[in-house]
């Protein structure tokens, strides 16, 4: 039985039975993939059964929590995060001086940019805490063999003495997700056979809590270890005579090598590296030809394309709020015709082609103009899809077990695109459950792939309240093909959102 095995069986013995998932109104959302129960959650951490301590650390004495100062110290898998978490700040911090030389930068509120504290990943008053469990089966297609992927996501959190001796918390703007392989493909079960994908699919369905986990299991090494994911609030500037209110975000990935035992900087899947791109006429010319060619741009309509590392960015600051129109806040900006100065990756005549033949051939499922193709190659992008109905710059800041009354801080530990992509992927497990290959496909960011369900219907997610929608059928003019199913519910008009956007909002009817 490997480690990890062992130590949810042990959860099960503890804590028996199912725990009731923390909100009516998502709780059939999230049934299977997403453990949010806040009282399992503080279950979880409290007694060191999912901690990243146990997980990464589980010859140490448990009894001390692994705090900050203990964990980038001691760990020396994760030995390269500091270094280059601090290297990025560095350069960030050599940007923003150029940008607006006559603003301030630092740790404080006395700065005109306040940079979050790098001494809270050196503390000892300072630790991560269990905030969410995601199953990521719907990502199996970028490894079939591991059957996708599951997210422990854990919130930084910084913890005060009280004169009473009890303990006060506040979270901090830092997310880390440790993503492991959803199975070994070595692992068996009982009878000594392979453990399928089908079958771990189904303990997620059949339970929909913690139970889920068991038999998806880990491998006693490290086998199940793929990556580390860090987001970081990197600072605030408010609204000032040189920029409107902003905040930014800074996004990391460390890559397990199974040989060194660490984890290793390493590029952000399918974040393109636009500044690069955009200065080099070859590196420009290859990756026009890559995206356009028919294969290539068949998985980039379905939101299931790999793009090559060599395009790729290591790292990526997520600007927030970056609006809906065209802007250099948004990681695509300058590469499509009339975005910025200079030559366009991508022309209008490229894209206009390229869709001809791909329509012909009946490729096509969501990109269908010059403004499709742009939008997906934005939120194709780790930091494209941050900024799309995103919590700032966060999907799943987490579940908020450390509040005094958590029932009140957890209705939204996740974002409206988080909530409204739960219908596609429970729709993935159930194809695996079944023994399907499943359809991997998503749509747009902006507007979930319900798959025929009409579980989102009238609600925000979908075309209630806040949906986005389509301007082109609310008068505008000529609809958009790339958006014209994007309507609102009943009672609702599509208005503007932005001055020149063809998306806006669902509100309610004015005279």
């Amino acid at each position: 039985m490997s480690r990890v095995l062992r130590i949810l069986v042990a959860v099960v013995v503890l804590f028996g039975g199912t725990v009731a998932l923390f909100a009516a109104e998502t709780a059939p959302l999230t049934r299977g993939t997403a453990i949010t129960d806040p009282d399992l959650l503080r279950k979880l951490d409290q007694h060191d059964a999912l901690t990243i301590s146990r997980l990464l650390w589980p010859e140490r004495n448990a009894d001390v929590p692994l705090t900050t100062d203990l964990m980038f110290s001691s760990l020396l898998q994760l030995k390269d995060i500091p270094p280059a978490i601090d290297a990025e700040f560095d350069r960030y911090i050599v940007r923003q001086k150029a940008a607006y030389p006559t603003e301030t930068i630092g740790v404080g509120e006395g700065f005109d940019v306040q940079l979050f504290d790098r001494a809270n990943l050196k503390s000892r008053d300072t630790r991560f805490v269990l905030a969410g469990i995601v199953n990521r089966m719907d990502r199996a297609y970028v490894a079939e063999d591991s059957c996708g992927e599951i997210r422990l996501i854990y919130r930084l959190a910084h913890f005060e003495t009280r004169p009473d001796g009890g303990k006060t918390a506040t979270r901090l703007p830092m997310t880390l997700n440790l993503v492991m392989k959803a199975r070994d493909a070595r692992q068996t079960d009982a009878s000594g056979k392979p453990v399928s994908c089908a079958e771990v699919a189904r303990r997620w369905l059949d339970n929909g809590d913690w139970q889920g986990l068991i038999g998806s299991s880990f491998h006693p090494d490290d086998a199940m270890l793929d990556r580390i994911e860090t987001n970081i609030q990197i600072s605030i500037a408010p609204k000032s005579a040189l920029h409107d209110f902003r905040s930014d975000y800074l996004l990391k990935v460390f890559k397990y090598n199974a040989a060194t035992k660490t984890f290793e900087e390493g590029a952000l899947e399918n974040q393109i590296d636009r500044d690069r791109i955009v200065a080099d006429n070859d590196l420009r010319r290859e990756f026009k030809d890559w995206l356009l060619a028919p294969q290539n741009l068949r998985e980039f309509d379905r939101g299931t394309v790999l793009i090559p590392e060599k395009f790729l960015a290591r790292a990526a600051v997520v600007p927030t709020p970056a609006g809906l129109d065209a802007s250099p806040l948004q990681p695509e900006f300058g590469m499509m015709q009339g975005e910025g100065k200079g030559d366009p990756v991508f022309t209008d005549n490229d894209v206009v082609g390229a869709l001809k033949q791909a329509a012909a051939r009946g490729d096509m499922q969501n990109i269908r103009s010059v403004a499709g193709f742009q939008r997906r190659l934005n939120d194709v992008t780790c930091s494209g899809c941050h900024q799309t109905r995103g919590i700032g710059g966060f999907h799943f800041p987490g579940v908020d077990w450390l509040a005094d009354k958590p029932s009140n801080s957890t209705i939204v530990p996740a974002s409206p695109h988080f909530f409204g992509d739960q219908v596609r992927r429970r729709d993935i497990l159930t194809a695996f459950a079944a023994g399907k290959h499943p359809d991997f496909s998503r749509g747009f960011a902006s507007r979930p792939q319900t798959r025929g369900s009409r579980e989102l219907a009238d609600t925000e997610y979908e075309d209630g309240w806040g949906a986005h929608c389509s301007l082109q059928n609310a008068g505008s003019g000529a609809p958009d093909r790339s958006f014209t199913s994007w309507t609102c519910a009943k009672g609702l008009t599509c208005q503007a959102a932005a001055a020149s956007s063809r998306i806006g909002m669902c509100f309610i009817k004015t005279r």
